[in-house]
């Protein structure tokens, strides 16, 4: 009994060591992208992948598990019902990001905390998860310069912050093949942009608009899942999955504010600050969206998937004002093969090769100008020595996207990204009922 005490208490001290490390890193990240295409509508939304996940292309809705290692898809919650082991998945992200247009170049650098997830069984056919990753991100600040008249004005563009998302799922697994599976999240956290027009001359008045849009507020989504033998080792997987059209609260505080600048183009303190509004409550409307699946798995061996994705942007609105985006849908295509996942005498043949492409026509839309994205991607699942007599079992998860965004037609900006993301996955026989005789 001593000894079951103490493995418990070493798994705590794990959970709360990891907690700590999320703190922290969430405290210190402030601005998480840099991409001047985050100004439109709620910024980059990130998706709920891990990077296991991310490195075939971003497929998740017919995706359960592979090589029999359990991990956490969140994008559909009916995957959870094929969880036998407890789960926890901790990750961080890093990116790369090549601004161009016209002659000029710019290149950014940002890091980031991407998730911490949680998951175990509740019975043979059901299991729960929670966890907390990013929504969206927002982070830009550029410059236009215009003339009226004879007179220079620049107009200046900054935002930073983005929205997390808290969530508990349960999924349930009727029978053998079918499984569905629902989400309870929690949308928080603070979008905050500033608008200003200076004037040339060195004194002159300048006007600054800054917004802080404070979220908070419920949302759903749910899944489903049914696979069938169309081998004797190979299975097929459909799956679907979404979200609601949720309403979630939103607080906006707004300020006008005066100022100058001096000789070295520093700004001096506000000459004065309008408060237009203070805390006016209101709501953000979140797209309605839908996710299609395919996959087909030979167990221990090898998968390949297929997703298309749509969803309702034309419809969102911030603060009750509609925000011009369109309708978005996009695809993906990955898979992964393991050679041997249970070779004794060769670690690469244990490790997890995995390969994927997205391409996506965003929400965003620009004079006529669609905003499209595509990428490719690459990643590998390291196995680690297992511990406790082997029954818990690690994982190391790294994966890198390459990808661009957006046109240099008519003006626009290219966007050029490489993004890295590594995650650290356990498998534990966590709340096992022991018997001593």
């Amino acid at each position: 009994m001593k000894l079951l005490q103490i493995k418990m208490y070493k798994r705590i001290n794990y959970i709360a060591a990891i907690l700590v490390l999320v703190c922290g890193l969430s405290a210190q990240a402030q601005v998480t992208t840099s991409s001047p295409y985050s100004r439109y509508g709620l910024g980059n939304i990130k998706g709920s992948l891990l990077p296991q996940l991310r490195a075939m292309g971003g497929i998740s809705t017919a995706v359960g598990k592979v090589t029999g290692f359990n991990y956490i898809n969140m994008q559909n919650p009916a995957s959870y019902a094929g969880i036998t082991l407890t789960t926890i998945d901790v990750g961080m992200s890093a990116g790369l990001t090549n601004l161009s247009r016209n002659n000029l170049s710019e290149t950014s650098f940002n890091s980031t905390f991407s998730h911490l997830a949680f998951a175990a069984p509740v019975t043979k056919r059901s299991a729960l998860s929670f966890g907390i990753l990013p929504y969206s991100d927002l982070g830009y600040s550029y410059r236009n310069t215009t003339k009226v008249d004879t007179t220079t004005l620049y107009q200046l563009y900054e935002g930073e912050g983005g929205l997390s998302k808290a969530y508990l799922g349960y999924g349930y697994r009727f029978g053998d093949h079918l499984r569905i599976g629902g989400n309870l999240e929690y949308i928080f956290g603070n979008l905050q942009t500033t608008r200003a027009t200076e004037f040339q001359s060195v004194g002159a008045y300048n006007a600054k608009l800054q917004n802080k849009n404070s979220v908070g507020g419920i949302n759903y989504s749910y899944g489903i899942q049914y696979d069938f033998n169309i081998g004797k080792k190979t299975i097929m997987t459909l799956g679907y999955s979404g979200s609601t059209s949720g309403k979630i609260n939103s607080t906006q505080t707004s300020f006008a504010t005066f100022y100058t600048r001096d000789q070295s183009g520093n700004e001096n303190p506000a000459a004065d600050t309008l408060n237009i509004a203070d805390n006016g409550k209101s709501n953000l409307t979140l797209p309605l969206t839908h996710n299609f699946g395919i996959s087909i798995q030979q167990n221990d061996k090898w998968m390949i998937g297929a997703d298309f994705r749509m969803s309702k942007w034309a419809a969102t609105s911030i603060n009750n004002v509609n925000q011009g985006l369109q309708d978005s849908w996009g695809a993906s295509l990955g898979g992964q093969w393991t050679p041997d996942a249970f070779s004794y005498n060769s670690y690469m043949k244990r490790v997890d090769y995995r390969l994927g492409v997205n391409y996506d026509k965003t929400y965003i839309k620009i004079g006529n100008q669609d905003i499209k994205q595509m990428g490719a991607s690459l990643g590998f699942g390291f196995p680690l020595p297992t511990a406790n007599g082997g029954s818990a079992f690690y994982k190391i998860n790294f994966t890198t996207e390459f990808g661009q965004r957006g046109t240099l037609s008519d003006n626009l900006v290219k966007e050029k990204f490489i993004n890295f993301h590594l995650g650290f996955t356990l498998n534990d026989t966590w709340f096992r009922k022991y018997r001593v005789d």
